[in-house]
């Protein structure tokens, strides 16, 4: 007798990494990378601030084919009387659905997602001002919906934005930018499949670098690297990083802009 409860599928199946094109070590062929950007390009990038009516401020972004979106609540009250704290307290979360990334996620956090959480903390809370909600917390929920390299920078950029559509004061506005060292190579912004580039023999690994930046007042508010290079080339796409941060700083100004004249129509 058949067992009714149990899913019917085929008898034989195949793995679907079997259809995925090998790695490969070449970064860069003819000037170009695996997508068409030169070494120093960014992916296409798309921000819309005020996306989610139930939160206090949110924003979506989508740099390539990395999408997130981000939720900010509150300041409200310190729910746990052991984290009281006469300043303001920022409370981050970063969460992958369960069919952003290659292999299905699971619903519990992982220890992928909470050093994520702890390094977009790291990054956002030099730039808010936590004197002018004493006594309280943000909360601020991070979703990443497709995973295609570059998440950390994706989150930062995306936090930052819903704060200020949040109506949260802030010093200035954090901008993430991300950069593959592939031996001598600096490839900025790389896809998933460009982190995941395996090293020739007689290489140096290299590494992935994150750097969260404040344009206005051109200062650091965090930077994350886990990998081994040599400190010049890593100096090199530290600068490529802020520099452009500077370039997208721009575009988060116009999001921005354009959800408060959204806003004002909409009264």
């Amino acid at each position: 007798m058949p067992d009714t409860r149990r899913i019917a599928g085929p008898e034989n199946t195949q793995s679907p990494f079997a259809y995925v094109v090998n790695e490969t070590t070449e970064a860069v062929t003819n000037g170009k990378r695996a997508d068409g950007r030169a070494q120093k390009d960014h992916r296409p990038i798309y921000l819309k601030a005020g996306l989610l009516s139930q939160a206090k401020g949110s924003a979506l972004g989508e740099f390539g084919q990395t999408k997130v979106v981000c939720a900010v609540y509150g300041p409200r009250e310190v729910p746990r009387r052991e984290d009281f704290s006469i300043q303001g307290q920022i409370n981050c979360d970063v969460k992958f659905a369960p069919f952003s990334c290659r292999v299905r996620r699971q619903h519990v956090q992982d220890g992928q997602e909470k050093d994520l959480s702890a390094q977009l903390l790291e990054a956002v809370e030099p730039a808010v001002r936590l004197d002018t909600f004493p006594k309280s917390q943000v909360d601020i929920y991070v979703t990443v919906l497709e995973n295609d390299g570059g998440v950390l920078s994706a989150a930062i950029t995306c936090a930052c934005l819903a704060l200020a559509d949040a109506g949260i004061e802030m010093y200035d506005l954090v901008v993430g930018c991300s950069a593959r060292l592939h031996g001598d190579t600096v490839l900025m912004d790389p896809s998933e499949k460009e982190e995941r580039l395996k090293t020739a023999s007689g290489q140096k690994p290299g590494g992935e670098l994150t750097v969260a930046f404040m344009p206005s007042l051109r200062q650091v508010s965090a930077i994350c690297f886990h990998g081994d290079t040599d400190l010049e080339l890593l100096t090199q796409a530290s600068q490529l990083c802020q520099d452009t941060c500077q370039k997208l700083y721009q575009v988060v100004q116009a999001t921005l802009i354009t959800a408060i004249q959204n806003r004002m129509k909409a009264a």
